[in-house]
Formats: C-alpha cells, sequence, structure tokens
C-alpha cells in the first residue's frame, strides 16, 4: 500500500541530496520517477534540482496555480512521485498528491522545510503534518553542536533578521541552521 511521505529538516540538512538519492535507487531498479519542485524555488535555476553537495537532475516545475494531478495525467506511467521543496507547494496541492497515493496506489515522497526563519510553519508543510502517512525529520547541527532546528536569515551584513516575506530564496548565502538557544540569543543581541 502506498504511503504519503514528508521528511523536513533545517537548512543544509541534506534533504535535496536524499531526495535526488531516493530518485537514484528507485532508476536503479528500472522504475519510473516523477521528479517535482515549485516553481517558486528559483535557487539552482529552471527545472533544475540541485543539492549542496552537487547532485542534480531535472525536475517539473509546479507553479502555485497549477493541477498537479492534471499535470501528473502526462507522468501516470511513473512508480514514484518525489517532490523536493514542499514547503513551498499549496495545500491543495498537497491533498491532490494525498490523492494520488489513495487513489492510484503511488507513493508520494515529499522533502522540504518544516518552519520559515520566524519558526511559522509554511502552508505546504503544515498540510503534510497533518495528512502525511509517515513523518521524518532529517537531522543537522548548530554551531554549538546542538540539534539545528531554526532557519535563520541572514542579511547581506551577516546579521540575523527577523522580518521580511516569509519566502525569501536562497542557500548558505542567505540561511544558517541553529539551535532555537542560539537563534534566540542571536535575535535578542540586535
Amino acid at each position: 500500500m502506498a504511503k504519503l511521505y514528508f521528511k523536513y529538516g533545517a537548512m543544509g540538512s541534506s534533504k535535496s541530496a536524499q531526495a535526488l538519492i531516493t530518485k537514484y535507487n528507485y532508476e536503479e531498479r528500472g522504475m519510473k520517477v516523477w521528479l517535482i519542485k515549485p516553481k517558486t524555488d528559483t535557487r539552482d535555476g529552471q527545472n533544475i534540482l540541485k543539492s549542496r553537495i552537487g547532485l542534480y537532475a531535472v525536475a517539473e516545475e509546479i507553479a502555485l496555480t497549477d493541477s498537479i494531478k492534471e499535470k501528473f495525467a502526462n507522468n501516470s506511467d511513473c512508480n514514484v512521485i518525489i517532490a523536493d521543496e514542499a514547503q513551498f507547494l499549496a495545500p491543495e496541492q498537497i491533498d491532490e498528491l494525498r490523492d494520488i497515493v489513495d487513489e492510484l496506489n503511488i507513493p508520494v515522497m515529499c522533502f522540504g522545510l518544516r518552519t520559515d526563519f520566524v519558526t511559522k510553519l509554511f502552508p505546504g508543510s503544515m498540510r503534510l503534518f497533518e495528512i502525511a502517512d509517515s513523518i521524518t525529520e532529517i537531522k543537522t547541527i548548530c554551531d554549538c553542536g546542538a540539534k539545528a532546528t531554526v532557519n535563520a536569515r541572514m542579511d547581506d551584513n551577516g546579521n540575523i533578521v527577523t522580518v521580511g516575506d516569509q519566502v525569501c530564496i536562497g542557500g548558505n548565502d542567505r540561511y544558517i541552521a541553529m539551535c532555537h538557544k542560539c537563534w534566540k540569543k542571536a535575535i535578542s543581541n540586535k
């Protein structure tokens, strides 16, 4: 029986690398993967899913207004769906992925962030926490050695910021994974 999986972690926890490794494992066994990412994720260019360690693959972009079910019609022969940066998907799109699992018995593996730079859930992540069959944290560490849970956003001078739009695309140049204690200390020292 297929399941809807959500594998989440802070920035730099190897979510994209794990998505790409999972893709490789399925393809190595002769299975077809439909790799998708939200069009919002422009960090590595159009339709490219890339990890910090250099793994990459072509992915189909999903706009916030797209119906995943309609786009899936062109990929209905796949054995699995892998969605990276799933936090940027709309809750209705997460529901469509759930429907594909339930109605077509195709597993869906979603990878993404749990919360934004001020520790608020992303809408796509919230919906995954509500309806996923399997939820797994991919762990990484703060500079202090504790488990990182916060995606701290930095300004151009390397200062932690707590004001701005929920979505600001960036990588190591814009975000650092921190434990909550270090993040609270950093924002209180402003």
